[in-house]
């Protein structure tokens, strides 16, 4: 009789035990999937699903008896904005500047225009998701189109000129979408930036005003480039000549000279500027990259000369713009095979593959942007110069150069040391100064972009 009570109460324990431990893992379950959703929202930048995924979390987790005080604290600092925004709405209402209705519907509150830009105004804080931008080339003139995601009242009556295009247009172009077109006859140079509640359009240069005096100017206007750091590294040298072309031709010459004339670009901009090398000398790959670590550089640039075999000379030719990443085409391979020197030898192809993939994964985004800016430049500055400019496309490379870098980095190919044409022109003074103001270009660009 003992022996059956004692069996039902170690059945009641173990019954009450498993119970208690599976509500706990459903718990567990729970909490963790309100925090995924959570942080979804934060990167959806939606407030709304913030709090209630928050609320989850807070509830859950004291259930779990887990500290939730950070969650806590987060919904509160949320709970202070959307009282601040109900208190700005109530002031609008109190002076009659829009009914409730007519705010909610109108997501862009405004539209207005300075000497060489163009802001809009959202309701809400806005993300790279509220903005689509793309060019167009028509006959006889260029399109920069910019699509805004929300609605604005007074986009019809809204008129918009900026000195050096020929046209700007608005216009709602759809119930959820404001379009604003700047037409001109050579290409705008726009770029956009993104802060808080606010978008802006610059007009980083007036096409019929090519003055790199006046171009600097306006960067400086966009931010505080004193506090920016870029290393410059012209490739090879001393006793690597790098690729070389006809008439000996010397892949290190002529990307020093480009060199220092994109020093000289970026010292005037108010840029904090080093070199790796500023005379004909042999550096390490691994020296290279020291240099601009010990300098605390917000960016790396490598400059090179690219190169094929005599059988493919006449036909090669063009731009390139590589970023660190293992190579994804057997081009990239060949490229990276003319640049990667010395330092390597004692490592397989796997082992450097697995080094560059888990060494550089931090910095790939931000070298893409930054090789997709600068590239865009270089080919802007010098197809209004020269015909038959080929863009080799941004790229991804294994560049041994670009591994010990800590900060986003990229390797500039400025053309085919083979070729018979761009050999000549890689070592004229105006294709080296194109070159060199595209490139300075392509990081006021990045820099404007991503403050």
């Amino acid at each position: 009789m003992k022996a059956t009570v004692l069996k039902v109460i170690l059945l009641t324990l173990f019954i009450v035990v498993s119970s208690f431990a599976a509500s706990r893992y459903e718990l567990q379950q729970e909490f963790n999937a309100s925090k995924r959703s959570y942080l979804k929202a934060v990167l959806n930048d939606d407030k709304s699903l913030q709090v209630k995924h928050l609320n989850d979390l807070i509830y859950t987790g004291s259930l779990l008896r887990v500290s939730t005080i950070k969650y806590k604290n987060e919904l509160k600092r949320l709970n202070a904005k959307v009282n601040t925004k109900k208190h700005k709405i109530k002031l609008q209402q109190a002076r009659k500047l829009e009914p409730i209705s007519t705010v909610s519907k109108y997501t862009i509150t405004n539209v207005e225009q300075d000497d060489d830009s163009i802001t809009v105004t959202f309701a809400r804080s806005v993300s790279r998701k509220d903005i689509n931008f793309r060019e167009n080339k028509k006959p006889g003139r260029y399109e920069d189109i910019f699509e805004f995601r929300g609605r604005y009242k007074y986009a019809a009556p809204t008129k918009l000129k900026i000195d050096g295009i020929d046209k700007i247009t608005i216009y709602q172009y759809k119930n959820n979408t404001l379009r604003i077109i700047a037409r001109d006859r050579t290409n705008p140079r726009t770029i956009y930036m993104i802060n808080g509640n606010k978008i802006t359009i610059k007009f980083l240069d007036k096409p019929e005003r090519n003055d790199n005096v006046m171009i600097a100017a306006a960067n400086k206007r966009i931010y505080s480039s004193k506090s920016k750091v870029i290393v410059i590294d012209p490739g090879h040298g001393g006793r690597d000549p790098g690729a070389v072309g006809k008439k000996n031709r010397q892949e290190k010459k002529a990307v020093l000279s480009i060199g220092k004339k994109l020093y000289k670009i970026l010292k005037d901009r108010g840029y904090r500027v080093y070199m790796t090398r500023d005379r004909d000398r042999y550096i390490t790959l691994k020296r290279r990259t020291k240099t601009a670590n010990d300098r605390n550089a917000d960016l790396f640039i490598s400059i090179h000369a690219n190169a094929v075999a005599k059988s493919r000379a006449k036909k090669a030719k063009g731009i390139e713009t590589f970023f660190l990443s293992p190579a994804r085409s057997e081009r990239a391979k060949r490229v990276a095979a003319l640049e990667n020197k010395g330092d390597i030898d004692d490592m397989s192809w796997s082992s450097q593959q697995s080094f560059l993939t888990v060494l550089n994964q931090g910095k790939i985004t931000a070298s893409n942007k930054l090789a997709i800016d600068i590239h865009k430049n270089m080919l802007y500055n010098l197809r209004k110069n020269y015909k038959g400019i080929v863009d080799g496309g941004v790229r991804e490379g294994p560049f041994w150069v670009l591994v010990g870098a800590q900060m986003p980095s990229i390797l500039i190919e400025v053309g085919y040391i083979t070729h018979p044409v761009e050999s000549i022109r890689m070592f004229q003074s105006k294709y080296q100064n194109l070159v060199a103001t595209g490139v300075a270009n392509g990081i006021d660009s990045y820099f404007a972009k991503n403050e």
